[in-house]
């Protein structure tokens, strides 16, 4: 369990674990740059995923349907090599994005949870990329892109339950909340002032001045 310790992160380098992939206090899910994945391990049994998904559109490349999905939990490493990931259930989250799927599936947020079940894990060094590369087996034997070591000790967020409740109202209300929160995120309440009455009272008298004094050079010419 220690080889596995750190942070894991695909080749596009720009998603990780931690708080600048989820934001726990306003259950903001933060889309990175590019598409990627990334797993944290510690070498006491806890993990935390960040995925972040893109599934083309061959038909209507405007059509590709995008995940962000969340978890943590804890991890169970078997004596044959097998990992065994549960996550915690309540902190789970995903958003899905469907721009074609109709006005009531075009961003839908909700609770995730999806244990997970890996055949087997290697660590070695990558003759190409000269880093510690974490090469995963799916359930089915097929092989994960590889990951390559970000960081060690690992960057994840607590590793105990981060929204401790499972009541339907309080579900409802949290994800009503984060619809609003992922909507705002890029604008601002500040107004941008192009005009004031100080600079129209400025304004007025320098024109004023101007007036006036090219009025006495023409007299005086």
């Amino acid at each position: 369990m220690e080889e596995l310790e750190g942070t894991w992160s695909s080749k596009s380098n720009t998603v990780f674990t931690g708080p600048g992939f989820y934001d726990p206090v306003d259950e903001l899910l933060i889309e990175p740059d590019l598409p990627g994945i990334s797993y944290s391990f510690t070498a006491d049994g806890h993990y935390e995923e960040a995925l972040y998904r893109v599934s083309s559109n061959a038909k209507n490349h405007s059509c590709a349907v995008a995940s962000v999905s969340y978890q943590h939990g804890s991890y169970e490493l078997l004596a044959n090599g097998t990992l065994v990931l549960t996550p915690i259930a309540v902190d789970g989250r995903q958003l899905l994005s469907n721009p074609c799927g109709g006005v009531s599936d075009a961003s839908t947020y909700s609770r995730y949870v999806q244990p997970t079940f890996f055949q087997k894990y290697q660590v070695f060094i990558s003759d190409y990329h000269g880093r510690y590369t974490l090469q995963i087996y799916q359930f089915d034997g097929s092989k994960m892109q590889p990951l390559y070591l970000a960081y060690k000790p690992p960057l994840m967020l607590p590793t105990h339950a981060l929204n401790p409740t499972n009541a339907a109202s309080e579900t409802k209300s949290t994800l009503n909340r984060v619809k609003r929160s992922l909507e705002n995120q890029y604008r601002t309440t500040a107004v941008r002032s192009l005009v004031s009455d100080s600079f129209d009272y400025y304004w007025w008298l320098a024109v004023g001045s101007l007036g006036v004094a090219s009025c006495a050079v023409f007299m005086r010419s």
